[in-house]
């Protein structure tokens, strides 16, 4: 007779290979799939299936936690919940979805890392960290696009207003939120696309300014700026430029490298966190899984901050 219990065996399907459970008590952070796109890209959809795909590909990224000396996940307590239950291009049925399981892990005490989804899935985590933190935090988003157009799509919600609606909302106080490296390939200066965002009150660090300063200057900016104030921060994964990253579903050419990408997160390290979002990952676009693989990465680079919140 064979003991089922007692064979070696792992779950499948999960970020890092982490236990899949709902039980989320002894979890700092847990990880979420967000399969939702709008669904009405006339050329590129397909981040419904980035959850998945970044899964599949955290596995070797997972390996270079071998060598330090401790379970990093383990300590953590993370987990994978699994997928919200949405229908892309379904609003009605989905934000509510999206919101419900971001506020069931924020009820747990826990700090939730999504894994989209294009950008339309960032509104309704807003509202469910409103609903728990109050304006108890600060928004940092990397992007090539603000996602503060307004007039672009003919619909109320969309991928591309999301910080039109988080201001109109009154989820997030823009003062507290800073956006970097657009360079939306419409951008005419103020009062252009960028205009818009600056409009909303928001603070805006297009890919040319980031260029002129450097990214230890950025660092130190944004060191400076949310020492103290939790943060949901927000990678959208087409600020890297598309030779890095070019499974995303709005691909924008020159972004930020993956070195530079990796050296904002590493000096962010000390800095404490109320949410992680990481999405647009578009499997069918993305060449040898590398848009996957970097999303990986940027999750454990995730885990690292975690790991490290108020260190510094």
């Amino acid at each position: 007779m064979t003991h089922t219990a007692a064979l070696p065996v792992l779950p499948v399907g999960t970020l890092f290979g982490v236990p899949a459970t709902r039980d989320l008590s002894a979890s700092r952070l847990v990880v979420l799939g967000v399969p939702f796109d709008m669904g009405y890209h006339p050329t590129r959809v397909g981040a419904r299936s980035g959850p998945a795909h970044v899964r599949a590909h955290s596995a070797l990224v997972a390996e270079h936690l071998d060598g330090f000396g401790t379970n990093l996940l383990a300590d953590l307590g993370v987990v994978d919940i699994g997928d919200a239950g949405v229908l892309p291009g379904d609003v009605e049925q989905s934000f509510p979805a999206i919101q419900a399981a971001v506020s069931h892990i924020l009820a747990a005490g826990a700090v939730p890392l999504t894994l989209g989804g294009d950008g339309a899935v960032t509104l309704p985590q807003l509202r469910a960290l409103r609903q728990h933190r109050g304006a108890d935090f600060a928004v940092l988003h990397f992007d090539a696009h603000t996602d503060a157009y307004e007039g672009i799509y003919p619909y109320e919600f969309n991928n591309a207003n999301t910080f039109v609606h988080a201001v109109t909302e009154g989820l997030i106080d823009p003062a507290k939120a800073l956006h970097v490296g657009m360079r939306d390939t419409d951008y005419r200066g103020d009062p252009g696309i960028v205009g818009v965002a600056r409009d909303l009150g928001y603070e805006v660090i297009t890919m040319d300014e980031l260029t002129a300063m450097g990214v230890p200057a950025l660092v130190e900016r944004i060191r400076a700026r949310f020492a103290g104030t939790p943060v949901y921060l927000c990678w959208d994964m087409d600020v890297f430029d598309p030779s890095a990253a070019p499974g995303v579903v709005t691909p924008s050419w020159g972004g930020i490298s993956v070195r530079e990408g990796l050296s904002i997160l590493r000096g962010m390290r000390g800095l404490e966190f109320a949410a992680f979002d990481i999405n647009t990952v578009s499997p069918p676009h993305d060449h040898a899984g590398l848009t996957g693989s970097l999303a990986a990465q940027v999750a454990m680079e995730c885990v690292f901050l975690l790991s490290e919140a108020g260190a510094a």
